[in-house]
């Protein structure tokens, strides 16, 4: 472990901040998709309600680009027993700002669609993975992952993937048990109360029902049973590309690393960091770090703490209770902020704007 930067703790590697201080052009690419998984009650906090958890990475994407939200109402939040916490793409708004690089919004399968530009890898958004049949198009998202990746690679020296899927820690359960990996009680989640035998429960029911033995599957095979769309996106862009990328997330990120593992057995996963919250790796109704040690035991994990303890703003606070602690790239973009300048103040004083 080694701190380099305040804000920042790194586990394993230090070379990827050394890339992204001299990089010219980076990207941040926000990734968005939705199941049907996230409207079973009580399994995900990504919004108000489980009916609104659908609405919810279309408005971060509106949000991100547009500073206002048209698919709904208002921008997504968590609430847990009448108290409430802002949207993880309200963080990452705030370190765009402050880091002023470009984005880009990716439709992998949204339910409803952002009012924004953005590339689109297919028009089927994910079922309810206890019928066993997750996702409809899982090679055609991967497909044209790689051929983003490999444009973007062309473009820009350094990818930042975040991505926004109500339910996500469920299907990344899913996706990892199905690879063979030990993931209960694992996964972290965006309310306080962990549902880890819920998450369980469903996931079990769509293995039995796709008739998947946990380790006697491919990717794809396991992506369209229990997957979400951003896995099978993420990874096609890592695949596709041939530059240092951050992952900009948790357990979906864990799982998209499983994934790519099991498509390229050989993948070297020193080109590829993940940059999540303090919220996630601290978590203690998870264990990201026991994931990532299964699937490649080298790759380099970089956590962000924005010291919201100092904040405020009572919603920001509430994050250190364990509401949301990730989401829409909120613990990449920070961490790149931090890397290209701004202090730990700076960040938590503009977040605190964006949440006004």
């Amino acid at each position: 472990m080694k701190k380099m930067i305040d804000g920042i703790k790194t586990y394993g590697s230090t070379e990827l901040i050394e890339k992204l201080q001299e990089c010219d052009d980076p990207v941040f690419l926000l990734t968005i998709g939705t199941t049907d998984t996230s409207t079973i009650p009580d399994i995900s906090g990504a919004g108000a309600t489980p009916e609104l958890t659908v609405f919810t990475p279309a408005a971060d994407a509106e949000f991100l680009v547009l500073g206002e939200v048209h698919c709904t109402r208002t921008a997504a939040e968590t609430v847990v027993d009448g108290a409430a916490a802002p949207t993880p793409a309200r963080l990452t708004k705030a370190a765009l700002q402050l880091s002023n690089i470009p984005f880009v919004i990716i439709d992998a399968g949204s339910k409803v669609k952002a009012d924004v530009s953005y590339y689109s890898f297919g028009k089927e958004h994910g079922r309810d993975i206890r019928t066993g049949e997750g996702i409809l198009n899982p090679l055609e998202i991967i497909e044209n992952g790689k051929d983003l990746g490999n444009e973007l690679s062309r473009r820009h020296e350094m990818l930042i993937i975040g991505e926004s899927i109500p339910a996500g820690t469920t299907t990344a359960l899913g996706v990892l048990k199905a690879l063979g990996y030990e993931a209960n009680e694992k996964v972290s989640g965006s309310m306080p109360h962990n549902p880890h035998d819920l998450k369980s429960k469903v996931v079990d029911e769509g293995l039995r029902n796709a008739g998947i033995i946990p380790g006697e599957a491919d990717a794809i095979q396991v992506i369209g049973a229990v997957g979400d769309p951003t896995i099978p996106a993420i990874a096609g862009l890592v695949l596709g590309s041939d530059i240092p990328i951050i992952l900009a997330g948790g357990t979906q990120m864990a799982a998209t690393c499983a994934v790519i593992k099991s498509i390229q057995p050989n993948f070297d996963f020193s080109r590829i960091n993940l940059a999540t919250t303090v919220f996630v790796a601290a978590d203690e109704t998870a264990d990201l770090f026991g994931i990532l040690n299964q699937i490649d035991s080298s790759i380099t994990v970089h956590v962000v703490d924005p010291k919201f303890e100092d904040s405020k703003h009572e919603g920001l606070k509430n994050y250190l209770t364990g509401f949301v602690k990730e989401g829409a790239g909120a613990g990449g973009m920070m961490f790149t902020a931090l890397v290209l300048g701004s202090s730990v103040e700076e960040l938590r004083e503009k977040i605190e704007k964006v949440c006004k």
